[in-house]
Parts: structure tokens; C-alpha cells; sequence
């Protein structure tokens, strides 16, 4: 709990300390109105006489996750959309979990950076550049790595117990997206031909990935 709390209050400050890339806010509060249906750069707040400490608060960081995918990891946010009261600060939080063997696929987060602080486990972690260049290291309980905002990056548990961080964004909805299913399941889809030609495969391949990342159907 303790190693919990000072990775918490840790990422806050550093984050807290840099040039956040969200616009500074304009007054002390604007907690989101998350049931407005106008839209602004950010969310429209809602009025003062109806904010409470519930909009500050958020307990769904103390437990591990439910991992249920076939990647092996699963993220618990912590943005504007859990924590109204985090609108216009530009700070936000997430856990992770991961499986033994687990991945948290190659992704970006277009609006923000993200600090990662382990909590338990070893990951191997990595960004890519735009030069191509791979920036990885194996990162241990208790160290931090970061990913600059925008370039694509991944973290992948090696070993064979679970293993769980914290990450810290300069930002209050970082967005996320995964490369695999932005290309290969999105609505309406990416046309064969493009997929073809961008990753030197032919149409059975693009058929095998597209079916296999398809969101599984309720019965």
C-alpha cells in the first residue's frame, strides 16, 4: 500500500512539475458535466452548487484488474471520464495489469506522455522513434520509464508472475490507440488493398488478422 501511494504522489509531482500539454485551466475547478451534450475542448463543467468530493475521488486503482483478453494485460483508467473533477488539470492516471507472458500491445496516446512506475513484476518496455530507432529496457518494482507523447511504444511481461504499474499522463484523456485494431478493426474497415500493400501480405493474411482482432460477439 505505502509503495503504492508514493508511486501515486511521485508521478503527480513529476508530471505536476513539467509543461502539462493540456491548456492551463481558467478557474479553480471545472468539474465535467459528462452528461452535456455540448462540446468544447475538453468538457463543459458542471455547476458549482452540484460538485462533491465523489468527483475527485476514484478507488478502482486499488485491485488488480480482470485480465479476460488474448493479450494478457488489461488497463484500469483513471481520466476525466472516471474522475470528473480532473477536467481542465491535465494530469491523469491508469493501472495495468499483465498476465505471465502478458502484452500490452504497440499503442499511442496522441495527447499525452505517459511515466510508468512498476509496482510489482519485471516488464520489458520499449518506444519506437521516428527515425526507427527501438529505445527498450527491462524495468524492475519500484523503476519508472517513459514514453514520449505520440510515438509508438508497448510493455510486455516476461516472467511468470503477474506483474502491475501505474502510469502517469500530462494529460486528462490521453486516448489510446492500439496499432493492430485501429488497422485491422475499424469501423468502417481499412480496405484490404491498403492493408495488403502496407504490410507485404496478401488477402488471406489480412483475413486471418481481421478475424482474429473482430470484437467477439454476446450471445
Amino acid at each position: 500500500m505505502v509503495a503504492n501511494v508514493l508511486a501515486c504522489l511521485f508521478i503527480f509531482a513529476a508530471i505536476s512539475s513539467s509543461v502539462a500539454y493540456d491548456p492551463d485551466p481558467l478557474q479553480d475547478i471545472c468539474v465535467a458535466d459528462l452528461k452535456s451534450k455540448i462540446k468544447v475542448n475538453g468538457f463543459v463543467c458542471k455547476d458549482d452548487a452540484d460538485v462533491t468530493a465523489a468527483d475527485f475521488t476514484f478507488n478502482g486503482l486499488a485491485k488488480p484488474g480482470l485480465i479476460n483478453n488474448s493479450f494478457g494485460s488489461v488497463v484500469t483508467p483513471a481520466n476525466v471520464m472516471q474522475v470528473p473533477g480532473l477536467n481542465t488539470l491535465g494530469v491523469s492516471l491508469a493501472r495495468i495489469d499483465y498476465a505471465p507472458g502478458g502484452l500490452n500491445p504497440p499503442h499511442t496516446h496522441p495527447r499525452a506522455t505517459e511515466t510508468i512506475f512498476t509496482l510489482e513484476g519485471e516488464l520489458e518496455v520499449g518506444f519506437i522513434t521516428t527515425a526507427n530507432k527501438l529505445i527498450s529496457k527491462i524495468i524492475k518494482q519500484g523503476e519508472i520509464f517513459v514514453f514520449p507523447r505520440g510515438l509508438v511504444h508497448f510493455q510486455k511481461n516476461n516472467g511468470h508472475k503477474l506483474a502491475s504499474v501505474i502510469s502517469g499522463f500530462n494529460g486528462q484523456l490521453p486516448g489510446t490507440q492500439v496499432i493492430a485494431t485501429s488497422l485491422f478493426a475499424a469501423s468502417p474497415p481499412v480496405p484490404d488493398d491498403v492493408l495488403e500493400i502496407a504490410f507485404q501480405v496478401d488477402g488471406k493474411v489480412v483475413d486471418t488478422i481481421k478475424a482474429n482482432l473482430a470484437p467477439k460477439k454476446k450471445w
